[in-house]
């Protein structure tokens, strides 16, 4: 009996309560899969539907259409999609938390870097914390840590790292839970990077006000998090074509410049890797700008390798699997077209 508690009680902590959170998450404001910003994102999406009606220039005979329909929605990618949201939660309990719980607070957390300015200065100013030191704080956090994800994202486009990250441009159509669809070594070096990036942000901010800092918050969530989500940032992974027009662009990345990123026409590879913001992409000469007429886009890696990322199995253990013959078997051999990082 004692055992079978054991084992539930592994289970639950593995399995049933991460998956329940994830199914709970809908309801969260934290993250950009909840329902008010999908639902902000639809409505966005209605009103273009309307719009391009009104115009002549969708040929959709619905809203369901325009969206899509069952030819999107009901693929083969985008069911696997759905599973693997909730495959997500118990791999980031099982995968990624440990290795960013063995690491973070020994290595990177605000709290050693504070230790280390303080025995480099001396005595913190102790500035205290108004709303201005807020607001300024938050903005710091958001654009270190989306400063951060660019240049991961980039290197995973990379020779060796390219196998884990196209499990995410493996999908042949794009619904908002593809945004999950990242790799669970991905994420721990994102998790990482960004312990390391917003913890000595963190820790240099914490140092002169002489304490810990909150971020602003609107209805819980950290203001700029809720300000961008509510950009139709769920349209990134869609195939409803919005653009912010060339100027905007160069500062925000829109749906129009992530779907870009997901194409599989070479003059598209290695372009918007940024996340929320361009300015990344147009300091280092990654940036793609749209325009308001849709281009014509083929999404994933060719039809061959999207069949070989359709299962779950796949999805989660073919990137090693890859790496490895690559490694038994050296080089490529002449003649065999390599996959190179996009």
């Amino acid at each position: 009996m004692d055992l079978m508690v054991e084992i539930f009680a592994v289970l639950d902590a593995t399995v049933i309560e991460p998956v329940s959170k994830k199914f709970l998450g809908i309801f969260d404001l934290n993250g950009r899969f909840g329902v008010l910003f999908l639902a902000i994102s639809y409505l966005v999406a209605l009103a273009l539907y309307l719009r391009r009606k009104r115009d002549g220039t969708t040929h959709a005979s619905s809203y369901w259409q325009f969206l899509g329909g069952n030819r999107v929605h009901f693929h083969r990618s985008a069911l696997v999609d759905y599973q693997y949201y909730f495959l997500r939660a118990v791999l980031k309990v099982v995968c990624v938390l440990p290795v960013v719980a063995i690491v973070d607070p020994y290595v990177f957390s605000s709290g050693d870097w504070v230790g280390f300015f303080t025995n480099l200065w001396g005595e913190r100013p102790r500035l205290g914390q108004d709303l201005g030191l807020m607001l300024l704080y938050g903005l710091g956090v958001f654009l270190v840590g989306d400063f951060a994800h660019y240049w991961v994202h980039r290197l995973f486009h990379s020779r060796w790292f390219w196998e884990f990250h196209k499990v995410h441009h493996s999908a042949a159509v794009l619904v908002p839970p593809t945004a999950s669809r990242i790799h669970f070594v991905e994420k721990i070096v994102e998790r990482l990077a960004d312990a390391v990036l917003i913890g000595l942000y963190a820790g240099t901010f914490y140092y002169l006000c002489g304490g810990e800092v909150s971020r602003y918050k609107l209805f819980g969530v950290t203001y700029l998090v809720f300000i961008f989500n509510t950009f139709a940032a769920n349209l990134r992974h869609s195939h409803i074509w919005l653009s912010f027009g060339p100027r905007l662009e160069h500062i925000i990345n829109s749906p129009a410049q992530h779907q870009i990123h997901h194409s599989d026409a070479s003059k598209h590879f290695n372009k918007n890797f940024g996340t929320n913001l361009s300015i990344w992409d147009w300091m280092f000469g990654t940036l793609y700008v749209t325009s308001y007429q849709p281009e014509p886009i083929t999404f994933g890696v060719g039809d061959a390798e999207n069949r070989r990322y359709q299962t779950l199995r796949s999805l989660v253990f073919r990137p090693f699997a890859v790496i490895g013959r690559k490694l038994w078997g050296g080089l490529v051999p002449t003649g065999q077209k390599a996959d190179p990082g996009r």
